[in-house]
């Protein structure tokens, strides 16, 4: 099994209005955050549990989610959306003299 260093993973603090903390969060694993009276103290939390349970599910042989930066993305991905609201885009796109991808580029980026 790759070990997997977990400070390669999304990390990000945010202020929790509700817990009148900041809470650190892992994009890779959801479930986990850590709340604290500082920023830094809350980043500092969230990669000691994402170290924690990366250690854990590598003792148990689980799958270790793979950092987003380690990912390989083709740049493609389908939208499905209500067919008046393609025939809209269609029509935009025509009229600004652009083809429907880079307007749905353009509009995505935004």
């Amino acid at each position: 099994m790759k070990a997997i260093r977990n400070d390669h993973y999304t990390y990000r603090v945010t202020w929790s209005e509700d817990d009148q903390e900041y809470v650190g969060l892992c994009a890779e694993f959801p479930g986990l955050s850590w709340l604290s009276n500082s920023p830094e103290a809350a980043l500092r939390g969230i990669r000691g549990v994402v170290a924690d349970v990366v250690a854990d599910m590598t003792t148990a042989r689980e799958a270790v989610p793979e950092p987003l930066a380690s990912r390989k993305f083709s740049g493609k991905f389908m939208v499905r959306v209500p067919p008046d609201v393609h025939r809209d885009l269609t029509v935009e796109a025509a009229e600004v003299g652009v083809s429907l991808n880079r307007l749905a580029t353009v509009k995505l980026a935004h």
